[in-house]
């Protein structure tokens, strides 16, 4: 898990009944933090890869193992201009063949209560510039 504000990685390891919860989401899906010790947090599943090092791919359905014609991306380590080969990827589903996962912090709790305050002040017309020109 990566912090994009502190630039601070975090490695968490979870094994069997703890990694249930994870099995069945896809790429892109957000978490809550609190399964891996981080409550308060939403965390971004953007990456991962199985046990042999196949990366996830975003743009395959499912989970399972194919062979596609990549000319650039996740999995593709390109030589010239135009270039296209055809490489084993797996899906964005989570399954329990994924060995590793990468993640982003996408909010933590301090910053949905800013959110919520400063909604809250909108609606109700709490900007204090319109009211200091009426007194």
């Amino acid at each position: 898990m990566s912090d994009p504000k502190g630039g601070k990685v975090t490695t968490v390891e979870l094994e069997g009944v703890k990694a249930r919860p994870l099995v069945g989401r896809e790429l892109g899906d957000e978490v809550d933090g609190s399964l891996f010790g981080m409550a308060g947090t939403k965390l971004k599943i953007t990456g991962g890869s199985d046990k042999d090092g196949i990366p996830l791919v975003a743009n395959i359905h499912g989970g399972a193992k194919k062979y596609v014609l990549l000319a650039g991306g996740v999995g593709f380590k390109g030589g010239g201009k135009g270039e296209r080969r055809r490489k084993l990827v797996r899906g964005r589903m989570i399954t329990d063949e994924t060995y590793q996962l990468n993640m982003v912090i996408s909010e933590t709790e301090s910053t949905e209560t800013t959110k919520e305050i400063v909604t809250k002040e909108t609606e109700r017309g709490g900007d204090d510039s319109g009211n200091k020109g009426a007194q």
